[in-house]
């Protein structure tokens, strides 16, 4: 079962949270999050991405980038940040357009993810992880929270409908227009709360991997070091890791779409005979209407490809992105690794098939595929049978914002 910790969290008084909350660090590159940040001294952005206050070129991963992180944090804390007096916890409502989402922000335990009761589905990159424990241990801080998702509870949707009725401890419409609130739940409620989640079976990693990973990490080099931490108050420290978790029911995935940039030795003639060998082909739409249905934009038009030889039942290999990689991206186009080929890359669903287009349009790529949402029923079930889904299948949005609420270590 899982636990739920509450913490004494490090938060941004209330009228400065919208210029302190910050796009998640991976989400951008260098040059987005300076742009991002510019003319805000107090963007978060300045933390969870230091070099992009330093010289360009500089090397994401230098020791500057590190120090400057946490003296930039250093600030914050002296001038725009507070520490909440007991330990507590947080509703997080997310609001995009009609959608909404409302998640427990707390502290969960990195025992039980090492024990899969906090169950992945994602295989971690070793530098990604290297990057964010040097983060953690620089600021002695987890800044961005992992995204987690569980089967509903009546007994916390309850609590929640009732607590978020009131008064937000923050509330802010960032400038991509999702409105982030938040509202601390303290004394009898918070006891209820950590209660009722003692009877959820198990959590499941949504997005995050690499900074869950990387707090195992922080763990065992405190630990191995022998590091000593001012305690809070709380039993919320170094083994615990930062989250929001929403209740199955209310979370979104869109695509995460693939283009690639050039057909390798093959003519666009060859190309389109092989997809033709593998697929049904006919004019269609940039989204897919169904699942089993994948959109190709090649030529300046799109395409639905369907499989003519489909995947036996297989929570894995029946997946669209698995179907795409296995059919045509590997025998095809000879991307074997979507993690390491350098002539593929992805476009989260947020940013339209608008853009896919414009990169094939421009000559930036040869090819682009609009895949169908993997479903969260989906997730879990390769996450309950301990599988791996194949990279970039999931983008999830509305994205948490880095810097609303960070937990020491």
């Amino acid at each position: 079962m899982a636990t739920l910790h509450p913490f004494r969290a490090l938060r941004p008084r209330p009228s400065e949270a919208p210029r302190i909350a910050a796009v998640p660090y991976d989400v951008v590159n260098t040059d987005e999050a300076r742009a991002l940040a510019a003319g805000n001294p107090l963007s978060f952005l300045r933390v969870s991405r230091a070099e992009l206050e330093l010289p360009p070129g500089t090397d994401p991963y230098a020791a500057s980038v590190y120090e400057r992180a946490a003296s930039n944090f250093d600030t914050l804390k002296k001038t725009a940040l507070v520490v909440e007096d007991e330990p507590s916890v947080y509703f997080y409502r997310l609001r995009m357009g009609a959608h909404e989402q409302i998640g427990m922000a707390a502290c969960y335990s990195l025992d039980e993810y090492d024990r899969d009761i906090i169950k992945k589905h994602e295989r971690t990159r070793r530098d990604k992880e290297d990057d964010r424990t040097r983060h953690m241990m620089a600021l002695g801080a987890q800044t961005g929270p992992v995204f987690l998702t569980y089967r509903p509870s009546n007994e916390i949707d309850q609590i929640a409908t009732r607590i978020t009725a009131g008064t937000p401890l923050v509330d802010f419409e960032a400038p991509d227009h999702v409105r982030h609130s938040l509202w601390r739940v303290g004394g009898a409620d918070r006891d209820a709360l950590v209660t009722a989640f003692r009877h959820v079976p198990a959590l499941y990693i949504a997005d995050g991997h690499h900074r869950a990973a990387s707090a195992a990490r922080a763990r065992a080099d405190i630990r191995d070091r022998a590091i000593t931490r001012h305690s809070l108050g709380d039993d919320a420290d170094y083994t615990t890791f930062l989250a929001v978790a929403f209740p199955q029911n209310q979370v979104q995935i869109l695509p995460y779409n693939r283009i690639v940039k050039d057909l390798g030795a093959l003519t666009l003639d060859a190309f389109l005979h092989a997809a033709r060998d593998r697929f049904e082909l006919e004019a269609g739409p940039a989204e897919p209407v169904a699942r089993g249905d994948i959109s190709m934009y090649f030529k300046g038009g799109w395409h639905t490809l369907r499989p003519r030889v489909r995947p036996e039942v297989d929570a894995i290999a029946s997946l669209d992105v698995s179907v795409l990689q296995d059919q045509l991206l590997a025998p095809v186009l000879k991307i074997a690794d979507v993690r390491t080929d350098k002539r593929i890359d992805f476009v989260g669903g947020a940013r339209g098939t608008k853009e896919l287009e414009a990169l094939v349009d421009s000559g930036k790529a040869a090819v682009a595929f609009s895949l169908y949402p993997v479903s969260i029923s989906d997730l879990m079930t390769v996450s309950d049978g301990g599988g791996i889904m194949p990279p970039k299948s999931t983008w999830f949005e509305p994205k948490l914002r880095d810097g609303l609420l960070i937990h020491l270590i």
